[in-house]
């Protein structure tokens, strides 16, 4: 499997579940999320890593390639107690189609190695959740086994000692900066934060409105009643997608030549924009 067809690169809506709770991972697949994340980290206390850690292990071994390039699995960040016990675990699947999500994403040769721990066709997700992992972001998004940034923005607010508003302009400077540095190195956008009420609507509406105007491409979600918004918002409608096949259709036809099609020049950008449409759907 190339890097350019893992699901997790296009995801729009990737969905939390914890690690603890194997019964509930299916019902995550199965609630339009484009990707499940596996939780190892946060969702898991302390004195659970191990036996989450298991029961994950017995999930993997029954579950189809299919499912499995749907999968991201949250490790433990680097020092932490259980970082290595959980790389040693994914080094069997990460090489499958499974994606592995790295927390404090801070220096590049540490993300280095643990992806060389998980396998040569393994690919991660850089979570930023630290001033130090938005200043060394363009060398993370330049690693090679980096599949897609993601931003940690409850942490990261921690780290700062900020109090962001609601519509939290005070992180602007960051999610223009992870959007460029995906950019730079020919990522796909990147994957904006959680919204944390589950039951306010609005302001899930609100939050993955901005992460499209910002230009990221997916969101984190808690909840799977927050996917069908989220792939709304970050997806696109019948209408483009209708629009992206003519395009491409016609660009077949035409053997790479400029052409006109419903009066609008199409040229090679405007090509690579309707695979773009089509990929994410």
């Amino acid at each position: 499997m190339t890097i350019a067809s893992f699901p997790v690169r296009h995801a729009r809506s990737l969905l939390f579940v914890p690690a603890t709770k194997p019964e509930r991972f299916a019902k995550a697949l199965d609630s339009g999320a484009d990707c499940v994340i596996i939780d190892l980290e946060d969702a898991v206390a302390e004195g659970s890593k191990d036996a989450a850690r298991d029961q994950l292990a017995r999930y993997l071994s029954q579950s189809d390639p299919a499912r499995l390039t749907r999968i991201v699995v949250r490790a433990n960040a680097l020092g932490t107690p259980w970082h290595a016990a959980d790389l040693a675990l994914l080094r069997g699947w990460a090489g499958r189609g499974m994606a592995v999500m790295l927390p404090k994403s801070e220096d590049p040769a540490a993300l280095r190695d643990a992806a060389q721990l998980l396998g040569a066709e393994a690919r991660v997700v850089a979570l930023i959740e630290s001033l130090a992992g938005l200043d060394a972001a363009d060398a993370l998004a330049r690693e090679p086994q980096v599949a897609r940034l993601a931003f940690g923005h409850l942490d990261f607010q921690l780290d700062l000692g900020m109090r962001a508003s609601s519509e939290e302009s005070e992180l602007s400077f960051a999610r223009n900066a992870l959007v460029t540095a995906s950019r730079r190195a020919g990522l796909p956008a990147p994957i904006d934060g959680v919204t944390t009420d589950t039951r306010d609507a609005e302001r899930l509406a609100a939050d993955a409105q901005r992460a499209r105007a910002f230009g990221f491409g997916g969101k984190l979600c808690i909840h799977p009643m927050q996917v069908a918004v989220v792939n709304e918002i970050l997806g696109y409608s019948e209408a483009e997608r209708a629009w992206a096949r003519r395009v491409l259709e016609e660009a077949a036809r035409r053997g790479g030549e400029v052409f006109s099609l419903d009066g609008r020049m199409v040229d090679l950008p405007v090509i690579r924009s309707a695979r773009r449409v089509l990929a994410i759907g």
